[in-house]
């Protein structure tokens, strides 16, 4: 039940082409966005769609995939955990940053012709 504590499930679809860095210690590491959108109707009955944008990181073996794998507007389901962490940009200015590490991706949706 431990892996239950800070478990992530996203399906959703790419937002731009993936970032792909290969580290100076061999390691390899992926990032992008993932849009979530949920549809409901307000009480006038318009339909109202609701989206969330989500920074994804992987790494590893996952990392290698995901820049092989992932394209713009593709449809997956990344299983990972919510991480946040703070850091000092190049101006001195300390940013904050929430992201999904992802340990496994899975396509969805239709094959490419």
């Amino acid at each position: 039940m431990n892996n239950l504590r800070n478990r992530v499930l996203l399906i959703g679809r790419l937002g731009a082409q993936p970032e792909t860095k290969t580290l100076a210690n061999g390691s390899t590491l992926t990032r992008f966005n993932l849009a979530t959108s949920e549809s409901y109707k307000n009480d006038k009955g318009e339909r109202i769609t609701d989206t969330q944008w989500h920074n994804i990181t992987t790494w590893g073996k996952v990392a290698e995939l995901a820049a092989q794998l992932l394209d713009k507007g593709k449809e997956v389901v990344v299983e990972g955990k919510l991480v946040s962490r703070a850091y000092t940009d190049k101006d001195g200015v300390k940013r904050y940053v929430t992201e999904i590490v992802a340990n496994d991706l899975l396509l969805v949706g239709a094959k490419a012709q």
